[in-house]
């Protein structure tokens, strides 16, 4: 039979009644696994413990000060009785050092122990110089002395004053080269992240048996200061292979235990999560919001939004939905929640997590040190169909964009993350996997793909300004040329635009857009082709802009110059 007990706030009240009689059992375990959240761990712990009769506290000791005492597990086997839980932060064990770090904290302070000497010789020779400058008259006032005596006193000033200058010199370079040294040790321990003091959690618990026995006991519990983000390299050989996708981790440790050779899940979910059900508020609805919720008591946080519309509330609030804090869970909807990204670990940013949560069970063990660097693991790779579209802007970039579209994304359990792309063997740059507001297909770009070229010309020969009576009429031509190097067929959309008239004066005319599919509000025109290898597709495109001649308008035609064809097909 096995026993699970879950360490809440209230466990403390346990404490006050253990008497002085028990027995002690100090153990000391390794880490037999953990779960890596995003933001936090949880570590699991074993050990099997022979008890004799009656009352034993079982001390597990050398464990993470930063443990969160409020979600701590125990299971405990043959039956055998717990009745409490306590712990504490030991500040006074002494901790086994790194080899290294007793190498460089030995180093630090022999080189600082020669500062001393250094400094106790400068003071000495200070003082002497000092006490010679004030001590100038000589023979007495009564009587002077020989031009002799004056030489020779003269001699032994100058001699002794140059020589305390001299070593006080030697002594100010030592020091300096000291320092340098000192500094980089400093840096190195750093690094090694290093403490002036340590600190050891404890947690104890108070087990009862009627006779003598063993127990295995399991011990869980949640640390901060660790935690892990996503990162993906995507790779794609060529338009007509499938994209391998390889899931990666920067998992982060800083817990003030290293962690050796463990086994571990990563997870999406948040273990911080209050188990209390969530309470659910009346909902008004009144056309005066401001003073829909006002109250002499204390304000929550649902007030914060009362000036804003129905609609507002209804996505912010899920109708009304409160957790027992009384607090909404609007930051949990949609997965929301704050994470660390560990380049550097201290920086936070937000990160879209989806509502059903994921672990990866990873297949090898791991060391990560407690030293709040990122180290990477591998979690999972993926080959993927892929359909490959190519999508350019000409007017604003000269160059053509390869897009891959992935279906059915949603079963990989991706989060956002930095990805490395490579396309046919070379590292092309880095994107980012946006999953919020993403349908059945998730877009990626494989960036820029020379292989695929396009040309914007204005076309000077229709182009033209004309004043017509009180207006004046321009007319703008521009042929892109969009030509397929690749040895098999491509799809691509083109992307060019209109300007939109916002004054009745002005009149907006296309004269040959190549059958665009024309946005009228935003007058965006669009073409999609597939083009085979080797070929080119030739789009014209010509409008005019009709304005009164007294009012000047700047048409603005494209971000860059009109530009000349660069490449020849």
């Amino acid at each position: 039979m096995r026993k699970i007990i879950y360490l809440l706030c209230f466990t403390l009240m346990f404490q006050t009644g253990w008497t002085q009689n028990e027995k002690v059992k100090k153990v000391t375990t390794k880490i037999k696994s953990a779960i890596i959240y995003l933001d936090g761990a949880e570590i699991h712990r074993a050990k099997k413990v022979t008890l004799e009769k009656g009352r034993t506290k079982v001390v597990f000791t050398g464990l993470s000060p930063k443990f969160n005492p409020t979600n701590i597990q125990v299971t405990t086997t043959n039956d055998i009785e717990l009745l409490a839980i306590s712990h504490r932060i030991d500040y006074l064990t002494n901790v086994n050092e790194k080899p290294k770090v007793l190498k460089l904290k030995d180093s630090l302070e022999l080189i600082q122990q020669k500062n001393i000497a250094f400094n106790n010789d400068k003071d000495a020779y200070l003082n002497e110089k000092d006490m010679m400058l004030q001590n100038k008259r000589i023979g007495g006032s009564d009587k002077g002395v020989s031009i002799a005596e004056l030489k020779l006193a003269a001699d032994f000033f100058r001699s002794r004053i140059m020589e305390i200058n001299k070593a006080k010199a030697k002594i100010d370079r030592g020091e300096a080269k000291n320092n340098k040294i000192i500094n980089r040790i400093k840096n190195e321990l750093y690094q090694l992240n290093a403490k002036a003091t340590y600190s050891r959690g404890e947690i104890t618990l108070l087990l009862n048996t009627e006779v003598s026995k063993s127990t295995e006991i399991d011990l869980k519990y949640i640390v901060s200061n660790a935690g892990w983000t996503p990162s993906y390299d995507i790779r794609a050989e060529d338009i007509n292979k499938p994209i391998n996708l390889e899931y990666k981790a920067f998992v982060y440790n800083n817990t003030d235990i290293d962690w050796e050779n463990i086994n571990f899940k990563l997870s999406t979910a948040n273990p911080t999560l209050s188990a209390t059900q969530p309470k659910m508020l009346p909902w008004y609805l009144n056309y005066k919001t401001a003073n829909m919720y006002k109250s002499s008591k204390k304000k929550s946080s649902y007030n914060m939004y009362q000036q804003k519309s129905l609609s507002q509330q209804e996505v912010y609030f899920k109708d009304g939905a409160m957790n027992a804090d009384g607090l909404t869970n609007n930051a949990y909807f949609n997965g929301n929640i704050n994470v660390p990204v560990n380049i550097p670990v201290s920086y936070f940013e937000t990160i879209y997590v989806p509502e059903l949560s994921a672990e990866f069970e990873i297949k090898k063990a791991y060391t990560i040190p407690s030293d709040d660097k990122p180290y990477i693991v591998d979690v999972v790779e993926y080959e993927l169909p892929a359909l490959y579209k190519y999508y350019a802007v000409p007017k604003m970039e000269r160059d053509v964009f390869l897009m891959a579209r992935i279906p059915n994304w949603q079963e990989l359990n991706l989060i956002e993350g930095t990805a490395n792309i490579y396309f046919g063997g070379t590292f092309v740059g880095k994107s980012y996997i946006q999953t919020r507001n993403v349908s059945d297909t998730l877009d990626i770009s494989l960036g820029r793909d020379k292989k695929v070229m396009i040309t914007r010309t204005k076309m000077k020969d229709f182009s033209s300004k004309k004043v017509i009576g009180s207006n004046r009429k321009e007319t703008h031509s521009y042929r892109m040329i969009v030509k397929n190097n690749r040895k098999v067929p491509i799809n691509i959309e083109v992307l060019d635009q209109l300007p939109v008239s916002q004054d009745s004066d002005i009149e907006v005319s296309a004269v040959e857009i190549s059958k665009a599919k024309k946005n009228d509000l935003t007058g965006e025109l669009k073409w999609v082709y597939k083009i085979e290898p080797g070929q080119s597709q030739t789009i014209d495109l010509t409008f005019t802009v009709k304005y009164p001649k007294s009012k000047p308008i700047k048409i603005s035609t494209s971000k860059y110059k009109s530009q000349r064809a660069r490449n020849k097909f």
